[in-house]
């Protein structure tokens, strides 16, 4: 079972998600994998206020509760994530409020790499997952399928959702998607995304690939 210690500093974890100003009341939701279990901010919890007790415990092989405190109803896209992809260790879901701005237009960009950031951190290209109902097989099965081989997802009218090795590099991703999509929103159409030249300049400068 997690320590108190584990699930304090996941608490924290949540309280840095409000403080960013990420997420507010219960529209959000996080995990993090500590070995063969994961903590998830359990079903209605309010994520900026979230307490010792309002984490489930889970086991990572079949999701089962192991401390009897209900996880989200977004838990099982976040279990599949994770099982997924070994690289992964935490998930992230928001309805921060420029990417749900963002999901819920008509007209979205066709690309989010309007600063470096967004091609080295959220990911050069974001799939679009339509909307489902909240906590529905069909969403965490849509979800899973695009994070194989993406950090960063829209659910369209709903939010993002972004992975990490850990919670910090989670939370840059969602930050920086987040600033993405709060250019997108201010600006309009009137936006000068990077040049695929641009691009391929920053995976040699900061990634070292080659021959894109």
């Amino acid at each position: 079972m997690a320590t108190q210690e584990a699930i304090d500093r996941f608490v924290e974890m949540a309280r840095r998600v409000g403080r960013a100003g990420l997420t507010v009341c219960s529209s959000g939701n996080l995990s993090v994998r500590i070995g063969d279990e994961v903590l998830i901010s359990g079903t209605g919890s309010w994520v900026p206020e979230l307490t010792a007790d309002r984490v489930s415990v889970c086991r990572f092989s079949d999701g089962e509760v192991l401390n009897g405190i209900r996880p989200s109803i977004e838990s099982v896209f976040h279990l599949g994530v994770m099982r997924e992809r070994q690289d992964v260790g935490c998930v992230l879901h928001f309805q921060s409020p420029y990417a749900t701005a963002v999901a819920c237009m008509k007209k979205r960009p066709e690309n989010f790499n309007f600063t470096a950031e967004c091609p080295l951190h959220v990911g050069e290209e974001i799939p679009m997952i339509p909307y489902y109902r909240p906590g529905s097989p069909e969403l965490a099965n849509a979800v899973v399928e695009a994070m194989r081989d993406h950090n960063s997802v829209m659910l369209l009218k709903h939010g993002q959702v972004v992975c990490g090795k850990d919670f910090d590099q989670a939370l840059e991703r969602a930050t920086f998607f987040e600033m993405a999509c709060r250019i997108a929103v201010l600006n309009g159409d009137n936006v000068d995304p990077l040049t695929r030249a641009e691009i391929d300049d920053l995976d040699v400068y900061f990634l070292g690939k080659q021959g894109k």
